[in-house]
């Protein structure tokens, strides 16, 4: 059996286009990218990748799924076949074995270190508006920085009190042990004491691609020298610093639209460049840029900005993170702010339009400004000259594409006033050594015991035609798959329209009108999963449409016992093919209108997201309206065929209270009935 640490990790490392990309030549299409089915013959293409979610969808036969379900349809992979394929293609390591007693412990401690912090992230964030010294404190330093309610809300910022043990004490009366608070590293145990790694600190959770905590970044708002300014979560079984972008979660929707991701250095930043209006921007928790960070960003784009300071610590920082994202075949852009600015500050003096001018105009190519850089310190020196020259074909030789590289040896040519065929020379000769030491690198490491015979690159032998090791079957049976089953009866794409909503924000938080414990009117912040299940149960409503009642309760089930919501992947490996195929459809927009198009006839078209509130109180009214209007056609049904006179005023009556609701809820959606 694969254990599930090593799936989580082949499917955060998956990236699905580049999957299905072996078998269907795609061509990207606004944030998604489409191709002719490879399950039917077809010669306008309505097969569907979307990166951002991690599915496909073909709107033709129906087909739909994730990277494990193409496989096992398109190549009859078993389960645990296709997931092995796809540990070979991201180079991950499978460890197969049977699950002990001690691994079940150890996946059950997981969960209690993904709810603890869960639990966590939700206290820190209701001090902040709950609590005296967390508004006071806490509130208070993000309205300094310019940050909003709505933005706070939306990274789930919050305040730590400057207590020693408050939130170890308050965890401990829920419940949590204190094992699992010190794995975490939210307490820290010494000498038989406990105190709270974060006291008196602003919190910055840090959540994962599917949303859930995994650990937090803490800054501290005294003035204590010895106090680090920063201090992260440790690494743990949920938490891997290296592995994590800060602010992914909530950019990589905006990152798959504008085919660009911003990387800053700081948190703040993050979030500061999220309510200027750059959505798309991110940055490495606590630690240089890693591998692991960028394959992150590259599952939505190849395209990054680099957003450093314009100091010399800046300058370096940006230098180091762009040689690890050209060897990850990123297109890779730079901006340096003024000295003394950053993305945060920058916005704060100027606004946010001149952040977004100033982000369009002075972006430039990394080899470009390299060379810009590194030519300020050579003066004259003939030396120093050539030593830059080298480093600069250095980073060139890295560069994957051929033809970027060749536009990158004539812009360097021009600016150094060097010959290109002296350049091209030396970036062959810089190729020629990568290749090499690569090649014995990778004979080391796969005979560690042995050098190699020769120095000159031999091929290796091709994987695909090894013989598959035996891995345990999983219990997930293959199923062909029908067309979805989405509403055709108009009296029922109202109710698609709610599971439409559910399934694609149901974890989007949106504020909503309340009564405080006073009796007084006030605003909250839910998720719209919780605002559409209570307003369906309340009234006791259901759908006529099975299925969707079925996706709905497990809506109703996620909230009411507060666990995770059904995700992308929920859906993608349910081993049910109609909920499947329903469910993805739903999630995939075939339509997109081509920015570029937009761009030049100078439209905006604003997102659901925008107005999302509204459009969840229009579903919902609408839904209702719709049940009381068959309510309404039974009553008449009834009233019709009744004789017994006492039956028939209850009918009326029945018939005047469904004609008031309906009523009040047509003026709520302000139409007319006629």
């Amino acid at each position: 059996m694969i254990n599930k640490e090593t799936i989580d990790r082949i499917m955060d490392a998956t990236r699905i286009e580049e999957v299905i990309g072996e078998f269907v030549s795609l061509k990207k299409r606004g944030a998604n990218h489409i191709g002719c089915c490879p399950f039917h013959n077809e010669k306008t293409p309505s097969f569907y990748v979307s990166p951002s979610k991690g599915i496909y969808k073909c709107f033709g036969c129906g087909k739909a799924g994730n990277a494990v379900g193409f496989l096992m349809d398109h190549e009859h992979y078993s389960y645990p076949e296709a997931l092995r394929w796809l540990a070979n293609k991201y180079h991950i390591q499978i460890e197969e074995e049977e699950m002990t007693d001690e691994q079940k412990e150890k996946q059950t401690e997981r969960d209690g270190l993904f709810h603890v912090s869960e639990f966590a992230q939700k206290y820190f964030s209701d001090l902040l508006y709950n609590n005296e010294l967390g508004s006071a404190i806490g509130l208070s330093y993000f309205h300094q920085r310019g940050l909003s309610d709505e933005i706070i809300k939306t990274f789930g910022l919050g305040y730590c009190l400057d207590d020693w043990d408050n939130f170890t004490n308050h965890a401990r009366r829920n419940g949590y042990s204190d094992a699992v608070l010190e794995k975490t590293g939210l307490t820290i145990f010494k000498d038989g004491k406990c105190y709270d790694r974060f006291r008196g600190r602003v919190m910055f959770p840090i959540f994962s691609i599917s949303g859930r905590v995994l650990g937090f970044s803490g800054r501290i708002l005294s003035k204590e020298k010895q106090a680090a300014k920063y201090v992260n979560s440790p690494d743990s079984e949920i938490y891997n610093k290296s592995h994590i972008l800060y602010g992914l979660y909530q950019a990589r929707n905006a990152i798959s639209r504008a085919d660009k991701c911003y990387l800053v250095e700081g948190n703040v930043d993050v979030v500061s460049m999220h309510q200027s209006g750059v959505c798309n921007t991110v940055a490495s928790c606590g630690t240089s840029l890693t591998t692991e960070q960028i394959r992150l960003i590259k599952r939505y784009t190849p395209n990054v900005t680099v957003l450093y300071d314009g100091d010399s610590a800046g300058i370096k920082a940006a230098l180091r993170a762009v040689n690890l994202l050209f060897e990850e075949s990123m297109h890779v852009r730079v901006v340096l702010f003024p000295n003394g600015e950053d993305p945060d500050s920058y916005a704060q003096k100027y606004g946010s339009t001149q952040l977004q001018e100033y982000l369009r105009t002075h972006e430039e190519n990394f080899v470009k400004f390299k060379t810009r850089v590194l030519l300020e310190d050579i003066e004259n020196d003939p030396i120093r000259k050539a030593e830059v020259l080298k480093e600069i074909v250095r980073t060139i030789a890295i560069v994957p594409d051929m033809i970027e590289r060749q536009e990158y040896i004539k812009q360097t040519s021009f600016k150094l006033n060097v010959s290109e065929n002296i350049l091209t020379q030396e970036l062959a000769k810089t190729m020629a050594n990568n290749a090499q030491k690569a090649w014995k690198e990778e004979q080391r490491r796969n005979n560690p015991d042995s050098e190699p015979a020769s120095d000159s690159p031999q091929p290796s032998p091709s994987p695909s035609g090894s013989e598959p090791q035996p891995i345990p079957d999983s219990p997930l049976p293959q199923h062909q798959q029908p067309t979805s089953d989405l509403a055709t009866d108009n009296n029922q794409i109202y109710e698609q329209q709610i599971i439409r909503l559910l399934i694609n924000y149901g974890a989007k938080e949106v504020l909503q009108n309340a009564v405080d414990d006073q009796g007084n009117p006030c605003t909250i912040s839910l998720p719209i999963a919780e605002i559409i299940v209570s307003e369906i149960n309340d009234d006791d409503l259901s759908f006529n449409n099975a299925l969707f009642q079925k996706i709905f309760n497990l809506y109703r089930d996620a909230v009411l016992n507060h666990q995770p919501l059904p995700d992308a992947n929920y859906f993608a490996m349910n081993p049910d093919p109609t909920l499947r195929n329903t469910a993805l459809t739903l999630m995939l927009n075939p339509y997109n209108i081509s920015p570029l198009w937009l761009e030049r006839k100078n439209i905006a078209v604003p997102s659901i997201e925008t107005h999302l509130r509204s459009e969840l109180e229009e579903t919902i009214l609408t839904f209702k309206q719709k049940k009381i209007e068959q309510l309404l056609e039974k009553n008449a049904f009834e009233l019709r065929s009744c004789s017994n006179p006492d039956d028939t005023i209850i009918l009326m009556a029945q018939r005047k209270q469904l004609t008031e609701i309906r009523q009040t809820i047509c003026q709520q959606l302000n139409r007319v009935i006629i």
